[in-house]
Formats: C-alpha cells, structure tokens, sequence
C-alpha cells in the first residue's frame, strides 16, 4: 500500500489504526484457575473458547487448540488466575490532578486534551480494567474516544461517558478564574431551578451522553469555601431524574454530606459517587432504592496526602480535602457492613491514571473481603451500566475481557496491582 506524503507521525497513527482493525480472531484460553463468576467459587484447570471478542464455550479441562480449527491461538495461562476484566465506575479521563491543571486549561486545545485523555485510558487499561464510566469530562471530545474506540479505529477501554449537569456556583461550576475567564469555561449544562435543569438534562442526552452525573453536594476541589453539604435543591434533583429516565438514562450523583445523599437517593440517582458520609438514614435509603454506593476511598487518601504534603491545593481546598480524607474510609466501612451494594470506582483523575487497583487495597483495609472486592469491580459494575449481558462474567455470548494475574487475588487483594495479561473483547493489550 503506498501512502500518500505524511509526517512521521501520521504516519504512524494511520498504521496503527490499520492495524487495529485486524479481527480478534478465534482463541482459547487454558485457565490454571478461573474465577468465571465472581461470588461463586473459582474452577480449576479450564478452556475459554473466544471467537471474534465474544466467549462462544468455557469447558473443563485443557482441551487442545487443534480441535477448534488449524488457525487457534492457543494462549497458556495454566499458571495464572484468570477472571473477567475489572471496571471502574468513576473515572475523569481529561484531567489528573497536580501544579499545572490551571495552566493546562487556558493552555491546551480541546484536541490536546483528546489525545491526553487516550493516553490515560490506555494506561487504565495495561492495568486490568476493560471497562470505563467516565463522569466528568467535557462531552463532545470524550464522545468521540467512546466512539473510536467502539469502531475499532483506536484503542482502549470500553467508555462510558457521562454528561454533567450542575448548578451555578456549585461544584460541577467553574471556579478559580477570573471572572472573564469563568464565563468563557462556563459549561451550558449549568442550570438553576428544576426547568432548566430539565432542559440541561436534554441537553447533555442530544449531544451523546450515556448517563447523567449531577453534583447534589459540594465538593472538595471546588475552589471556593462552600463546604460539602447539600446545593442542589429537591425540585432540580427531581426533574434531572426524571427527564433522564423518560430518555433511558441513568443518573450518577456526587455526593459527601448525608443531606444530599438522602437528597440524591429520594430523587432516584442510581449511583452515589463517594458518599463520605453516609450515615443510618442514608443506609436505609440506599437498601430501599437498590442505589450503589461507588467509594472512591483512593481520592480521599490523594487529597488529604496533597494537602498535607504539598502545596498544590488551595487553602478552601485543601481544609476540605483533609476532612473529607480522614472520615471517607471509616464511613464506607460502615456502609459496607449494613449492607448497601457496592461499584467499584476510584475518582481516577484526581488519583494518577494506571493505579485504580490500589483502590481495592483501601477497600480490603476498610473490612471489605477479597472476594466482594471483586464482585464490585465485575458484576455489580456490569448491573450498575445495565451491561450484565455482555459483562461483568465469563460466559458464553458474554465479550471477551479476561485478566490474568500470577496469584489469587482472593489470597491477596495486592495482586491487582501487577495485572500480568489483558485481554479486552478478545484482543490481548498485555501478556
């Protein structure tokens, strides 16, 4: 193929895409020990049959390749413990926290941060998770990744990209700047009283959002001195829910004082994203509801570290961010035990991309057992983006996104944090 005259660089991208589109294939997986379902017990010495991304067999027993047809890639990790790709439920792939953020928002194009954002997802994914739910990206540039990915014309994790619809001066609003800048950076999704946030609910659901992420309390890195209690108000709450779910959108809420949680669960969220402080009542309602509670306890520990240690927070900041980092752990430990389900997520983009398993680690610390740790980052995730269907198992029909590591992650949550193969709908990224 001749291509026609191209920097060195587009050059190298056009063949990598060319490359990419290659079909995954037929292969099989000799699995030494396979958690096919997490919450059941692992099986020992099994084969994963994949044709084109999808799991058409798991069989017991190492079955040999040739029986499946003369071009099987056999792919041995007889002495691996194999499960399905791990997902996190609250990532922001446009931004990691440090010095420079303000520099780079007055700075680098819409198209910088695109590709910033490719590179943090591919990080993500070398670390074992498949599956993404990005909830606080500027939309139309995290729509199109979503998008290439899902065409096969880049790679990286599965996207799910939310829209944000907050309220002005709360924490989903601009702050820092100049006033002039504020206006320029000021999204159009944010809205005051319950119609225009019906209509910024729309808004955000037209130009490609998968679900709705709100902000029904304030948060830690807003850089004003407005706390972390309730600032949506019950109408607004209410009618974002409510256009989301006549459009078949689901609704993800940010949320730290008990107020707006309990706030946020009576509108009908589907997720809680940190919940610090969850308390009684707030348990009872996420019980009613079937809501998840996604902790992000490794945001807390990086905040209250930053504080502490470094100057990069401001002083409304960094007040905030040792309160909310010394309490998170402690409440989520309480929740877990009263019952209240669990998705994994890790507040990545305030963390470093490429170490959301140190979250599990935080998870394990708090009380919770090996085994749920897992059922959180594979099927309850899966329920909680309405994909148990093709997610979250290894089961025929069921996507090809396989992990592998060199111990039990069930003996030692820490095996997470050196995944050994990935594999993301039948394509293998790491081995």
């Amino acid at each position: 193929m001749r291509l026609p005259n191209l920097t060195a660089f587009t050059t190298a991208l056009l063949l990598s895409l060319l490359a990419m589109n290659a079909s995954a294939g037929h292969q099989i997986i000799h699995a030494g020990t396979l958690l096919a379902t997490p919450g059941e017990n692992p099986l020992k010495q099994q084969t994963v049959v994949i044709e084109d991304g999808r799991i058409s067999q798991v069989i017991s027993g190492y079955q040999p390749a040739q029986q499946f047809g003369a071009d099987v890639e056999l792919i041995d990790l007889r002495d691996s413990f194999v499960m399905p790709g791990l997902m996190d439920m609250h990532v922001h792939l446009q931004m990691e926290l440090g010095p420079k953020n303000d520099s780079h928002n007055l700075r680098w194009s819409n198209e910088l941060v695109q590709m910033y954002s490719i590179r943090n997802a591919m990080r993500t994914l070398q670390a074992g998770f498949t599956t993404l739910r990005d909830v606080g990206s500027s939309g139309q540039e995290m729509y199109a990744v979503r998008d290439a990915i899902n065409k096969g014309w880049i790679d990286g994790p599965r996207i799910i990209a939310a829209g944000g619809v907050g309220i002005t001066g709360g924490h989903a609003d601009v702050s820092g700047f100049k006033p002039e800048f504020m206006e320029l950076l000021t999204e159009k999704s944010i809205c005051d009283g319950p119609y225009d946030c019906r209509r910024a609910t729309r808004y955000e659901i037209k130009y490609g959002a998968d679900l709705i992420k709100i902000t029904s309390t304030g948060g830690v890195l807003t850089d004003r001195a407005t706390g972390t209690g309730q600032q949506m108000e019950m109408d607004e709450l209410r009618e974002v829910v409510q256009a989301a779910k006549s459009m078949g959108r689901k609704v993800a809420s940010h949320a730290h004082q008990e107020d707006g949680i309990i706030a946020a669960l009576e509108a009908g969220v589907s997720s809680i994203e940190h919940g610090t402080y969850t308390g009684k009542r707030a348990i009872k309602l996420f019980k009613q509801t079937n809501a998840y509670l996604v902790p992000t306890l490794l945001a807390g520990k990086t905040v209250k570290d930053m504080a502490i240690n470094t100057d990069v927070l401001t002083e409304a900041q960094a007040a905030k961010a040792i309160q909310v980092g010394n309490d998170m752990q402690g409440n989520f430990a309480k929740a877990h035990k009263a019952g209240v389900r669990v998705a994994y997520g890790t507040d990545s983009g305030v963390s470093r991309h490429g170490i959301n398993a140190e979250e599990a680690v935080l998870m394990h610390q708090a009380g919770m057992s090996e085994m749920d740790i897992l059922v959180a980052a594979t099927v309850n995730a899966a329920d909680l983006i309405s994909m148990s269907d093709s997610l979250g198992t290894i089961e025929t029909g069921k996507h090809a996104d396989i992990i592998a590591t060199d111990g039990s992650p069930l003996e030692n949550i820490e095996e997470l944090l050196d995944v050994d193969f990935v594999m993301k709908g039948g394509k293998v990224f790491k081995h």
